[in-house]
């Protein structure tokens, strides 16, 4: 049985009306670059200007000259323009990486353009016919690849040396089928390739079992989170840290790698492990071991599965520009990628797909709900996406699905739960014929997001989806605590799951 819809059509006028107005607000472009300039998340002198730093590739003057015509004097006054060092490690200054067009931010403390973030957004863009700012936002995610290496997490300089879930190639296709132009995909395929090959080489790629692990490339404490992740005694993410390492037993992982308790301090590789988690897109969960220190030894379901969906992607993208032969040799890396992610990442005894340890050689039993991902994407058989079905029960929650099954004290644990995971696992329940868990998903998930909007006038990041709250504060003890409003990847999952609902795949 479908549980019938709490919301009136009424309700859901007013929460579209509010999400069309909202794109306006959350797009940056070169008129907000003060704005955008402007970062909460690092300590600032009020008199300094913001630094803002231009590619190396481009012609650093006739940018600058662009940004005159586009700021008013005294808004140029406030920002300082440089070029980007070749090398990472000479940035001294943290800025902003330019961008040359529009893009929708994430909203909140979170005012630059987020990787994965952008996937969501996007969608929830072209259910509004906000065409052109649709062709930009993926536009400027191709910019970054062709100018800073990647896409990166963020574009502001402490986040040049990591990437985010690869979901570009989606993106590519998704804007591709209301635009049709050739000329531009075949522009982007080179740049499509190259992101693809940042995650099949090591160090992202596992050689043992030919599957890739998330691994961020820079070093030491997150800039952003000691100035921006501290509680009300002034301590940061990493002392609470501390304070847990002094306090629990670990038995996830080997704590010594991770914490030197006599010199009470984190090691080199506790601070590699915890920028590799925000590569994830998932900071912070304990599924990769508490604060996913243990990250770099696991093969993820969520990354393979993009993966095997980027290469089917590719395989498209040749086939309609019609080289087939192209188009064949990515299909097969996809059919391979598929053995492998059955091979090592489904858990035939409890039937779901389960992240795995290179290390250990074994999956790790913690449920999480990149799951439904294998379902999403088409990875699943007919027999596996039965299981995980069956297994619903242990993620679906009053507000639609739990991000795992444990209570941590992190966000992307139990009881919060996301807008990007409950679409995943609702397009996966409908691509394999779950319709009625799939809209009993969906619905939950909408109730919740429509009565808590009544309440707040406002959509935000993440909600505590045991009791259908935007209140989540008070429940979060590691990292930041704040529920950020905006919220882009909210606004787009709501319009995608109001089109999915009863829709047949």
């Amino acid at each position: 049985m479908t549980t019938p819809p709490t919301f009136t059509t009424a309700q859901i006028d007013t929460v579209r009306s509010h999400i069309k107005k909202t794109w306006k607000t959350l797009t940056r472009s070169h008129e907000h670059l003060l704005q955008s300039a402007k970062d909460t998340k690092l300590d600032h002198e009020t008199e300094t200007p913001w630094l803002v730093y231009i590619s190396p590739q481009e012609d650093c003057p006739n940018v600058q000259a662009i940004l005159e015509r586009s700021l008013s004097p005294k808004d140029m006054q406030r920002i300082e323009i440089r070029t980007l060092p070749s090398e990472v490690e000479a940035i001294k200054e943290h800025g902003l990486l330019y961008l040359p067009g529009p893009y929708v931010v994430p909203g909140g403390r979170f005012n630059e353009m987020y990787g994965w973030d952008s996937y969501f957004i996007l969608l929830g863009l072209l259910r509004d016919q906000e065409w052109e700012l649709a062709q930009s936002q993926v536009d400027q995610l191709l910019y970054q690849v062709q100018h800073y290496g990647t896409i990166l997490n963020s574009n502001r300089t402490y986040m040049l040396s990591r990437s985010q879930p690869p979901v570009l190639s989606m993106m590519v296709l998704a804007l591709f089928q209301h635009t049709q132009d050739e000329e531009w995909l075949k522009s982007a395929l080179p740049l499509l390739e190259q992101f693809y090959y940042y995650w099949v080489v090591p160090p992202h790629l596992n050689t043992a079992t030919g599957l890739s692990r998330f691994y961020a490339l820079g070093e030491g404490a997150a800039p952003e989170v000691l100035f921006s992740e501290r509680d009300e005694e002034g301590k940061t993410h990493y002392d609470r840290v501390k304070e847990y390492y002094q306090t629990f037993e670990v038995e996830d992982y080997d704590v010594n790698l991770y914490y030197d308790r006599e010199n009470d301090e984190l090691t080199n590789l506790f601070y590699k492990g915890d920028r590799t988690m925000r590569e994830s897109g998932f900071d912070i969960t304990n599924r990769f071991g508490p604060f996913s220190a243990d990250i770099l030894h696991y093969a993820p379901v969520c990354l393979n599965s993009l993966l095997y969906q980027m290469e089917q992607d590719l395989g498209q993208i040749n086939q309609i520009l019609g080289k087939e032969e192209l188009e064949q040799q990515w299909r097969d890396r996809a059919d391979i990628r598929r053995d492998r992610i059955d091979q090592y990442l489904w858990d035939e005894e409890q039937g779901i797909y389960l992240d795995y340890n290179f290390q250990s050689g074994e999956r790790r039993h913690y449920e999480f709900a990149t799951t439904f991902y294998p379902l999403w994407l088409g990875i699943a058989s007919p027999a596996q996406a039965q299981r995980v079905a069956e297994n619903l029960s242990l993620f679906e929650a009053p507000g639609g699905i739990f991000t795992s099954t444990r209570v941590t004290g992190n966000q992307w644990d139990a009881p919060f739960g996301w807008a990007p995971l409950t679409l995943i696992a609702v397009l996966g329940l409908h691509r394999y014929g779950y319709h009625p868990e799939g809209d009993r998903i969906a619905n939950k998930f909408l109730a919740m997001v429509i009565k808590e909007f009544g309440r707040h006038n406002t959509l935000v990041e993440k909600y505590d989806v045991e009791r259908c709250s935007a209140n989540v504060s008070d429940e979060i003890c590691f990292g930041y605590s704040s529920n950020e409003i905006g919220f882009g990847w909210t606004n787009g999952v709501v319009l995608e799951l109001l089109a999915a609902r009863g829709t047949k795949v």
